[in-house]
């Protein structure tokens, strides 16, 4: 990875990011503290926003975010950026695996944006669909990973169906609005990323994280595309089953083209502007 990322570069934006979480910090934690509901919900945009511009993200959007409240969005997993990438769009909290609330840093800030953590092996899916349920019902947007852990960007993971459970409520007599997203991290330094590329900003496997950060961090000017694709329901695909396999088919094809580079009628929008 050496040979593209600037180590001047790396330092400097990594600077910056730490000392504009630093400062997001406490105030995230006065306003979920003192119950400023406004802040500690909009925050976490307003920062994730801010931190992709730090480390040379520029957001593409395809597609419409959808205006129901509450939605559960449902996207595919390459890297730790797509939470900065979906966190600056979308105003929610993410469903992550139960280990995320142990990691250094972005373990407490997963918990000062109210992330839902989850067990997710099987014998505990009750509980998971309950503690997903809760949050939907109080009006939460939730954003949900529903292969289970990130990939490498080319293609998708099985989808598990168990993680749509929470689907299946209703909220005020209605159907829970599932939208899927697709994210594709598409061009570099205005060049398309290859298929050898994506590594540099899919983290999977047995990935050091800090090395990984680093070398991302001096990379330059990246392009993440995101697609929001038509909102469905549960009960209007059959069951919870169908409605995985129906994401997984639509991320899945959006994903091929993205990386195809077939994405040329992609309008660009500024993050702000598609959350608002």
């Amino acid at each position: 990875m050496t040979q593209f990322a600037t180590n001047g570069l790396s330092f400097m934006r990594l600077s910056a990011y730490l000392a504009v979480t630093a400062t997001a910090l406490p105030v995230q934690v006065l306003a979920l503290v003192f119950g400023w509901q406004r802040v500690s919900r909009d925050l976490p945009r307003l920062y994730h926003g801010l931190v992709c511009r730090i480390l040379g993200f520029r957001i593409r959007v395809k597609g419409s975010l959808s205006s129901a409240r509450p939605t559960l969005f449902v996207s595919n997993h390459a890297s730790y950026i797509d939470i900065e990438v979906l966190g600056a769009l979308i105003t929610g909290s993410f469903v992550a695996k139960s280990e995320v609330k142990t990691w250094p840093v972005f373990g407490v800030l997963a918990q000062l944006q109210r992330t839902v953590f989850v067990d997710r092996r099987v014998r505990s899916s009750a509980e998971q669909r309950d503690s997903l349920a809760g949050r939907l019902q109080a009006g939460d947007n939730l954003i949900l990973f529903p292969e289970g852990t990130s990939n490498d960007g080319n293609r998708l993971k099985p989808f598990k169906s168990a993680l749509f459970s929470a689907a299946e409520i209703r909220i005020d007599g209605h159907a829970l609005a599932v939208q899927p997203v697709t994210i594709a991290y598409v061009r570099l330094n205005g060049a398309p990323i290859g298929r050898h590329m994506r590594p540099y900003f899919a983290w999977y496997g047995d990935m050091a994280l800090a090395d990984h950060l680093w070398h991302l961090a001096g990379l330059g000017l990246a392009e993440v595309l995101v697609e929001f694709h038509e909102p469905v329901t549960v009960e209007a695909l059959g069951s919870r089953k169908r409605l995985a396999e129906h994401c997984e088919r639509v991320i899945a094809a959006a994903l091929a083209d993205a990386n195809s580079g077939r994405h040329d009628d992609v309008i660009v929008a500024d993050a702000s502007a598609v959350a608002a």
